[in-house]
């Protein structure tokens, strides 16, 4: 992955690509992962009813990918100071148990906010083992412009505006 995700802001630059380590889904994923949240949709949880669905079994809920994606993502907290959203999320293909995917990224674009912070937008690809494109994702994330000890640094407010 090199040092794409481990740069203040203006370090960073655009074009630059990284990719994640795997994680392989797993029947506990789903069933967890709907307890948690309650998605209990017999397509994540139902043998039976998931093997007469148009996907022939179950399938990983799409939230549980893009909740694993952030944490493949190393997001240095040094770095970076807040997830603030996804914007145009396609699910392009099942995800099964047994699937390991990872996420190749790309560094779109980046903008100051303010002399502390600053806005980057990175392209991601969820990819499965068989290198199909499961899931595709464009993240803004709120990047530190200098790095400082996560736990000291002030939340500016347009973080949340």
């Amino acid at each position: 992955m090199g040092d794409t995700l481990s740069r203040d802001f203006d370090g960073l630059e655009v074009g630059a690509r990284f990719r994640s380590p795997g994680r392989t889904i797993t029947e506990t994923d789903l069933v967890s992962f709907a307890a948690l949240t309650g998605d209990h949709h017999p397509l994540h949880t139902d043998v039976e009813w998931a093997a007469e669905s148009e996907f022939n079994g179950r399938i990983a809920h799409g939230m549980l990918l893009l909740s694993y994606c952030v944490g493949l993502v190393p997001l240095d907290p040094d770095h970076v100071l807040a997830l603030r959203g996804f914007e145009r999320v396609a699910f392009k293909r099942p995800v099964r148990i047994g699937d390991t995917i990872h996420v190749e990224g790309q560094l779109e674009s980046k903008k100051e906010l303010d002399d502390a912070t600053g806005l980057v937008v990175f392209a991601w690809k969820i990819v499965n083992q068989r290198s199909e494109v499961v899931t595709l994702a464009k993240v803004r994330v709120v990047w530190r412009r200098q790095p400082q000890p996560a736990l000291a640094a002030a939340v500016p407010e347009q973080v949340y505006l």
